[in-house]
């Protein structure tokens, strides 16, 4: 989850952090090459070579941000559908929009919208990869409360409770948008379905461990968008 304290948490050893981020992302750009029919027409796009330099600078960025896979103290185990979702929709992203471009299926017009995608890739990915690296060890994949959990309210989160999460969206429809897909914007509109549950069920593991103090923080913050959500 997005909020951690000052207590110990498990963390992944190098060689899983390396099997999960650079696996997954090989297998990512993998499925990508593959929709648009091979290395050469892949890479024959500046946009798209751009695209795979600023996932690399992601990728190593990730190998070093921390996080943890640990259920803590306290974990909201009826929430671990959200990353079977994840996964699914994670797949159906690396593959369709490249596919659906090299279709000329359902797409929007110009190399700008490539470029426009690169942008937001870049961004998004660096604002999801914030939290990680303010909290270090202490931000954990599941919805559990770690031992010694404080609230973190100061920096972004002083605007926004979950910043990495808005920061997948605009990586997500990024990437998308870097293959002109309309297929992966739709793809990104369907995430927010297991996004918003885990959001939720943040909120409420939350308020149940911090009470008023929570209440408080909500009142005067947004979730996603500052003054809109």
């Amino acid at each position: 989850m997005t909020k951690r304290g000052t207590g110990e948490a498990a963390t992944m050893t190098p060689p899983v952090r390396i099997a999960v981020v650079v696996g997954g992302s090989a297998v990512s750009y993998g499925l990508g090459i593959l929709g648009w029919g091979g290395f050469a027409a892949y890479f024959s796009h500046p946009a798209l070579v751009a695209l795979v330099l600023a996932g690399c600078v992601l990728v190593g960025a990730a190998l070093f941000a921390g996080g943890n896979l640990s259920s803590g103290e306290r974990e909201d185990r009826g929430n671990r559908w959200v990353l079977a979702a994840f996964g699914v929709l994670g797949l159906l992203d690396a593959y369709l929009p490249a596919y659906t471009d090299r279709m000329s299926f359902w797409t929007i017009d110009g190399d700008a919208i490539r470029w426009l995608g690169v942008g937001l890739f870049s961004v998004g990915g660096a604002l999801r990869l914030l939290p990680v690296v303010v909290l270090g060890p202490r931000f954990s994949g599941l919805v559990a409360i770690q031992p010694g959990h404080t609230l973190v309210t100061s920096g972004i989160y002083s605007v926004i409770r979950h910043p990495s999460y808005l920061g997948l969206l605009i990586n997500s429809l990024g990437f998308g948008l870097a293959f002109r897909s309309g297929v992966g914007v739709l793809i990104t509109a369907l995430t927010l379905v297991p996004l918003l549950a885990r959001i939720h069920a943040e909120e409420r593991l939350l308020r149940s461990q911090f009470g008023d103090e929570y209440a408080a923080y909500c009142a005067r913050t947004s979730r996603l968008i500052p003054g809109i959500y």
